[in-house]
């Protein structure tokens, strides 16, 4: 629904006033005018017909029918008299003039002096009695009172009288009472445009300014002509459009201000003020696409610092984060015109050289290296030293993506450290370094996603007592299945997992398997099972969470807690050496036991020997594999077995592959035996008591 504007609502406030007022003075005026004319019509008709009829009483009674039509039409010259008649009292007409419908209405109903109405359609219909007059004459006076005092009708007179000039009277009155209403309207209609329009200009011309102002032209200002409130109306809206216009510009320049900060922080870091990666990445793209384009070369360097861990964990984050703000500044002034230096996160900063060629490229990542290891970082009492290794890639034409030249650095960054830190690598495809790199960081992307495709799989391998009693000893290993269906050894796939941090996961995920299979009683029957060997990596034994859901677990279990045999390589037992004592002697708390793995691989194996608590001694298969043709593996292996004795420990030999290695094996008197020989690995499905008999047959063997 549309609302009516200011101008029509003031045109409607006078019309309708005016009009109401005009339309019920002309319906009453006209009414009186109307029934005036009417009341004027039978007035005269009346008394024409009252005085008619005394007129007529001499022809009436004396019978001349000249005198009452002579009567008759003088009377029939009246205006508006359309016929007329006298009629005898038994009914008879003795005169007419014009033709009246007389036998429609009672003539005999008029029975005094006085005429009787009728109203037709058109005509108005009056009778009047005709009386005989009668002379009292005292002479005759009867006292006897026998004469009648009642006058004597002797007929009628009939009058018809028109109403079509009454009636266009009437319509003519109608009509000019329409003209002065509709000319009254009309001036009213005008008198109210005029004031509408007066009033409503200055308040739509302030509408328009107010709606101008609104849309944003905020410099847009009414116009001040009027007094009284529209002057004070427009005034405000001015001072208001002022105030607007004012606030406008202050905020405008605000949301520039808030703008470009946001602008330099989404391409900055918060940290260290430099170029974050995604401004970085940007930047590298246009340099790689002017190298397509015009053949230009440029240098990609990324640094990560050394050592910048330890002053995390000595000092807290605060100090490390001062350490990257003082050496952002201290990189900043080596800096040349064209040179972009970006955090990446963390301690991990990116070099970008523009139109530099890789002798300079070298000379300037040398430069920084150089200014970063000369530094000396200062926090309270303490004063550190750290070191950056740096990985450089030229960005050529041939060169490849940004996140490809990204990924390249990155691992010439990771050779660098791999290679005693502090120094720069530069990248070359045919790095073997690189290469293995790769390789490990492919191995990363297939184990989660064997972990979440549920691809890894377990498998068991005998480790057999040697004096043939007791229970019996499985140790169980892990491996990976391919899509195609074949299995990967874990020695391909386990470097890639310890250097990544992934080992945690994989020790976790064998344990739950071996908890599931112990629960469900799987043991394979035959001889009493007395432990199941389950390796864990260094990285499983100081992480914390780790340690964590394996107490949960043995709480969980402790009937199969006795039953679990955790190996602990020998290099991870001496690098953690506080860790693995304690993690120990709170599992042994569940009744767990320990072998020493990969023993005699150590340069200080038997120093650390007496420091550790553990069940089992299990000899580095290095030493077995070929104890039937060297004579110093047999030493070796000897003085290990020796040793273990007296310290009240259990030996156990691995990689077992030959008869002649077992009964050597069997002469020096070890404990147990464990290998391919004796029995190779297999699915924990073949868990039974067939892979038990197979194992007693080779044993027996001469």
């Amino acid at each position: 629904m549309i609302s009516p504007g200011i101008r029509a609502r003031v045109l409607w406030l006078a019309i309708l006033p005016a009009a109401f007022l005009g339309i019920v003075l002309m319906v009453l005026l006209t009414a009186d005018k109307l029934r005036a004319l009417d009341q004027s019509l039978q007035e005269r008709a009346s008394a024409i017909a009252r005085n008619l009829a005394p007129a007529t009483e001499y022809g009436v009674a004396t019978g001349n029918v000249r005198i009452l039509a002579n009567l008759l039409d003088a009377v029939g010259k009246e205006a508006d008299v359309k016929s007329v008649a006298v009629f005898a009292a038994d009914g008879r007409p003795l005169a007419q003039v014009g033709h009246g419908d007389w036998l429609r209405y009672p003539y005999n109903a008029a029975r005094d002096g006085n005429a009787r109405e009728f109203r037709g359609a058109h005509s108005l219909y009056y009778y009047a009695t005709i009386l005989r007059t009668e002379v009292a004459v005292d002479d005759f006076h009867d006292p006897g009172g026998n004469a009648s005092s009642a006058p004597r009708r002797l007929g009628w007179v009939a009058l018809e009288v028109s109403r079509a000039n009454t009636l266009r009277s009437q319509h003519r009155a109608i009509l000019q009472s329409l003209a002065v209403l509709l000319a009254g309207l009309a001036l009213s209609a005008l008198i109210g445009w005029r004031l509408g329009r007066q009033i409503s200009r200055p308040v739509l011309a302030l509408a328009h300014t107010v709606g101008r102002i609104g849309e944003g032209h905020l410099d847009e200002r009414a116009q001040v002509g009027g007094g009284g409130e529209i002057g004070l109306l427009q005034q405000g809206v001015n001072a208001m459009a002022a105030r607007l216009q004012s606030m406008h510009e202050q905020m405008q320049e605000r949301i520039d201000q808030a703008t470009a900060r946001l602008a330099y922080q989404a391409s900055h870091d918060a940290l260290t003020g430099l170029v974050n990666r995604r401004e970085f990445e940007q930047r590298l793209e246009r340099a790689v696409a002017s190298s397509l384009n015009h053949g230009r070369s440029h240098a990609l360097c990324y640094m990560d610092l050394d050592q910048f861990k330890v002053i995390n964990d000595t000092c807290g984050h605060a100090a490390g984060d001062e350490l990257l703000r003082q050496l952002a500044l201290i990189l900043k002034n080596h800096l040349r015109h064209r040179d972009t230096l970006a955090r990446l996160g963390g301690d991990e900063f990116a070099l970008l050289l523009e139109n530099c060629s890789q002798e300079d490229a070298l000379h300037v990542a040398d430069t920084f290296r150089a200014a970063v290891a000369g530094f000396r970082f200062k926090w309270g009492e303490k004063i550190f030293s750290v070191g950056m290794s740096q990985g450089l890639v030229m960005v050529t034409p041939v060169g490849g993506s940004a996140a490809n030249l990204l990924s390249a650095a990155d691992a010439a960054c990771y050779v660098a450290k791999d290679r005693g830190r502090n120094q720069v690598h530069l990248y070359e495809p045919r790095d073997t370094e690189l290469a293995r790199h790769h390789s490990e960081m492919q191995w990363v992307s297939r184990i989660q996603k064997a972990l979440e495709e549920k691809r890894l799989r377990l498998y068991w391998q005998e480790v057999v007592a040697l004096g043939g009693a007791g229970g019996r000893h499985v140790e169980f290993l892990l491996r990976l299945a391919e899509d195609d269906g074949s299995v990967v050894l874990p020695m391909s796939f386990i470097p890639a997992a310890e250097r990544y941090g992934l080992m945690p996961l994989l020790d976790r995920w064998v344990i739950e398997q071996v908890l599931g299979l112990c629960r469900s009683g799987r043991d394979g029957g035959g001889a009493p099972l007395e432990s199941y060997a389950i390796n864990l990596s260094g990285a499983s034994l100081k992480d914390p969470e780790f340690r964590r859901a394996l107490y949960e677990d043995l709480r969980g279990n402790p009937d199969i807690a006795p039953l679990l045999c955790f190996e602990i390589t020998e290099t991870a037992a001496i690098g953690n050496l506080v860790v693995v004592n304690q993690f120990m002697e709170e599992l042994r708390a569940f009744g767990c036991r320990f072998s020493l793995d990969d023993f005699g691989s150590g340069l200080s194996s038997f120093n650390y020997l007496r420091n550790l608590r553990v069940d089992y001694l299990k000899i580095d298969g290095n030493f077995v594999r070929n104890l039937a043709q060297d004579a110093v593996d047999r030493s070796m292996v000897e003085s290990i077995h020796r040793l273990g004795k007296l310290v009240g420990l259990k030996t156990i030999a691995e990689f077992v592959e030959s008869a002649p290695a077992l009964e050597i094996l069997r002469t020096i008197g070890l404990d147990y035996v464990q290998g391919d020989y004796l029995h190779k690995a297999e699915p924990i499905d073949t868990l039974c008591r067939e892979a038990v008999d197979a194992v007693d047959a080779a044993v027996r063997q001469p």
